[in-house]
């Protein structure tokens, strides 16, 4: 147990790190449509099959069966943190919470003033995001019920 819940702080820190960091110079991180070129694109497995000179109909299936196991680990977790008792869940958000907050509170005392719109600027689109794939991915769910 202990372990899973070292696990999800570190998930769901790892959005606050990310913003933290300093750009790597390629510009803002626009969606790309374009599939890789051998080179690294940023994306998950992307330094991994760099060198493997994939072909155009490999790199397609490789990015579908990238996107298809995207959200396995969290589902993994998830089955298992739902078995914890109710008490024990709620001390482990309310853990995750507070150590969420210490963690901005540091970042931001960091930054400027300028760096501190920008970064919770940047918070606050993730959240949107975040909002509007949980909303999506409820309704595909409620789709496929309807389906079966």
């Amino acid at each position: 147990m202990r372990k899973t819940l070292i696990a999800l702080l570190l998930a769901t820190s790892l959005p606050t790190i990310a913003l933290a960091m300093p750009e790597s110079g390629h510009g803002e991180h626009a969606p790309c449509n374009k599939p890789m070129q051998g080179e690294h694109r940023g994306g998950p497995g992307g330094k991994m099959f760099k060198d493997l000179n994939l072909s155009a109909e490999q790199r397609e299936q490789m990015g579908k069966l990238m996107r298809e196991h995207r959200g396995d680990p969290r589902e993994i977790t998830q089955k298992y943190l739902n078995k914890l008792p109710k008490a024990e869940q709620e001390a482990m958000h309310k853990e995750l919470e507070t150590a969420r907050l210490e963690h901005d509170k540091a970042i931001r005392a960091i930054l400027t003033p300028e760096q501190q719109k920008a970064f919770d600027t940047r918070k606050a689109e993730m959240q949107e995001r975040r909002a509007e794939r949980q909303e999506f991915e409820a309704w595909k769910a409620e789709k496929d019920k309807k389906a079966q």
